[in-house]
């Protein structure tokens, strides 16, 4: 059996059609987890001994604070590979990725708020994980509004490609912030090297929430970027023959009416 040829999905034109099949896919895999997590997390779940009921926002508010942290670092990722290979299909990549990486860091404030009141009696404190989770929130939107600011693509995923990995270094700040300062936050509930805090049904609600996010993002990384291939490859003939099938096999007729 011939092995795939996995190189050939560089090229936006091969990418535009799996991205597609793949969003479809992730998309279905993301709701099903969301209420199988839902379910577990508010129903199945007991309430905890300390914080009563308000605890149970942790189900959505870690998820979403880890998200937007290893977003980030996908981000910075295929920025190197912008960088490095002078290719648009990672820097596209990386630009479909920002909005939901700052949905994420978004919704972990906004939800932190939330559990912060019953837990610290405050909405916020300028505590270091909040502040460099909101200082993360921020360099998201910078992203987005460095490549809206600029209007020669090529140009725009340069520049967003290095302030990308300028601001990477805030993601282990964010992640060791409890470690490295007395901070009001509580210190991770899961680690690679210590037993779980929390009861099994608890950190199987956490868990499928978690993949639940993965795969959300995915699926919405992937529908962005068909939409942001199809606005720069806008002058190719095979956009053209997905714009308006009556042009294919017409040399040049796709280039003629997508000329400004």
């Amino acid at each position: 059996m011939a092995a795939i040829n996995w190189f050939r999905f560089a090229s936006p034109a091969s990418f535009y059609p799996l991205a597609g099949k793949l969003t479809g896919l992730f998309g279905w895999v993301a709701v099903l987890l969301a209420i199988a997590g839902l379910y577990v997390g508010f129903v199945i779940a007991p309430t905890d001994a300390q914080q009563g009921e308000s605890y149970r926002i942790i189900f959505i508010h870690v998820p979403a604070a880890w998200m937007a942290m290893f977003i980030y670092v996908v981000i910075a990722f295929w920025s190197v590979f912008s960088l490095a290979l002078n290719a648009r299909l990672p820097a596209m990549m990386a630009q479909a990725l920002a909005p939901t990486g700052a949905l994420f860091a978004f919704i972990a404030l906004w939800t932190g708020a939330f559990w912060g009141r019953p837990t610290w009696g405050t909405y916020w404190v300028w505590d270091a994980r909040l502040t460099s989770t909101l200082v993360l929130l921020f360099l998201y939107l910078g992203l987005i509004a460095l490549r809206s600011g600029i209007d020669d693509p090529r140009r725009a995923d340069r520049a967003c490609a290095l302030l990308a990995l300028v601001g990477v270094v805030n993601v282990p700040i964010i992640y060791f912030s409890v470690r490295w300062w007395n901070t009001l936050h509580q210190g991770a509930t899961i680690s690679m090297s210590a037993a779980p805090k929390m009861a099994q049904t608890m950190l199987t609600a956490m868990l499928l929430m978690t993949f639940s996010a993965w795969a959300y993002a995915i699926a919405t990384a992937f529908h962005r970027v068909r939409t942001i291939i199809l606005e720069r490859e806008a002058l190719s003939d095979w956009v053209g023959q997905i714009v308006d099938p009556s042009v294919s096999g017409q040399p040049g007729a796709a280039h003629a009416e997508r000329r400004p």
